[in-house]
């Protein structure tokens, strides 16, 4: 229900109330934000209305044309008397044959509006894929600066420990400064986390085009089922819903159509047309008199173009051509899709593996962190036994969210490369 609300509120309220010092968002909350507001989306939602305009242009073939043309003359100094002429004609022409073209014309706008489509579904699950991607790497950023605050206050605590034992003349002063310089490298490291979690941030802004003064804290928690995924279902998948695979398909279709609009150019074309006169002119040139003129036209226009200079030919050339073109980059499509799945298969199932191995070191370091805990409650180590304790177990925490992440991001790559977002 907590989510619905934020989403609600991401839907309706203006971008500028979003804007503040901190934004929590998460994964769904940015897949919206990204979906509705993402430049390369927006441009592909123009595309595809465009692409259905072309199809509305390709059907006015098949409706009759009506066109109306007026003229009016004034004659001066040629006749004995200044004189004006008016005339006026309507043309209704409709074409009953076009050898093909226009038919082959509706069937190819048809395809590129699939193509349209197509290209607008990559645009959305390649911008999903990021916006997760880039979010997660914020996530994790976050945690790193976590385990470095805590690692940065464990060398607080040690160098603390040696001046004191430097007071007492139990340590050297090459103890001290070996202290001192890791505490030092500690606090660049620490540093350098806060400067990814901003670089993160801005990526991610970037990508939602949100204001450069918003920023995003990620929310969410590092997961995995623990489930392989099946490479064989994951291509069998792919090469059926993928949006190239559909693009191409298309595109296809639309060339072969394409050979036919350059071929109907050396066929036959007929169409009927009824053209409607009205004039007047001068009677005599001595008088100023109008009589009117009404008479039509009715008849019908058969024609064949029977040499162009071999200019349909060179055409129709050039439509195989981006046919057999189209047809190496589809081939080249499956390839790459193949491979890419391949390659999000084999990251998640090393991801998965590092998983299990993260877990039984975050077991041991656990229960390490739990036996000092206890050992410092009755007196048996000390607060510095147990700041080292805890920091290594929070670096077995962070190696298990990393390997997380890693099997976070493999999941996103998998999902996009079998099609889905």
């Amino acid at each position: 229900m907590k989510t619905a609300a934020v989403i609600a509120i991401i839907l309706f309220l203006p971008l500028s109330l979003l804007i503040a010092e901190e934004m929590p968002l998460s994964i769904e909350e940015a897949l919206i934000i990204a979906l509705r507001d993402n430049r390369n989306i927006l441009l592909g939602e123009e595309e595809l209305i465009k692409a259905k305009a072309k199809i509305a242009e390709s059907h006015a073939d098949l409706f009759p044309s009506l066109t109306f043309l007026g003229d009016w003359t004034y004659t001066r100094g040629y006749y004995s008397k200044d004189m004006s002429q008016t005339g006026s004609q309507v043309s209704l022409k409709q074409y009953l044959y076009t050898g093909g073209k226009t038919f082959n014309t509706i069937k190819y706008t048809g395809y590129i509006f699939e193509v349209s489509q197509a290209l607008l579904d990559k645009s959305r699950i390649e911008t999903a894929l990021d916006v997760k991607k880039s979010l997660y790497t914020l996530l994790l950023a976050q945690e790193y600066s976590k385990l470095n605050k805590v690692l940065l206050d464990n060398g607080k605590e040690h160098l603390d420990f040696m001046k004191e034992k430097h007071k007492f003349g139990e340590a050297s002063d090459s103890q001290v400064l070996q202290a001192e310089a890791s505490l030092s490298n500690l606090t660049q490291v620490y540093e350098s986390s806060l400067n990814q979690i901003s670089l993160a941030q801005e990526t991610l802004n970037n990508l939602l085009y949100l204001d450069k003064t918003v920023n995003i804290v990620a929310t969410g928690e590092f997961y995995y089922d623990g489930r392989e995924a099946a490479f064989d279902e994951g291509l069998l998948k792919a090469l059926e819903v993928r949006p190239e695979i559909k693009q191409y398909a298309a595109q296809i279709n639309a060339d072969k159509r394409s050979i036919e609009i350059a071929k109907s150019s050396t066929r036959p074309s007929i169409y009927a047309g009824w053209d409607y006169y009205s004039r007047s002119h001068a009677v005599t040139t001595t008088v100023n008199t109008r009589d009117w003129h009404d008479y039509n036209v009715l008849g019908a226009t058969f024609s064949w173009p029977i040499f162009d200079g071999w200019k349909a030919k060179a055409k129709v050339e050039q439509a195989v051509i981006d046919l057999k073109k189209t047809q190496i980059l589809k081939d080249k499509a499956i390839k790459d899709i193949t491979l890419e799945l391949k390659d999000a298969y084999l990251s998640l199932k090393d991801a998965l593996s590092k998983i299990k191995s993260s877990e039984s070191d975050l077991k041991m370091y656990e229960d390490n962190f739990k036996v000092m805990n206890k050992k410092y409650a009755k007196g048996e180590a000390s607060f510095l036994d147990k700041s080292d304790a805890n920091a290594k177990y929070a670096v077995s925490q962070f190696s298990l969210n990393q390997a997380s992440y890693d099997y976070m991001v493999a999941k996103a790559e998998f999902d996009k490369a079998t099609g889905g977002f």
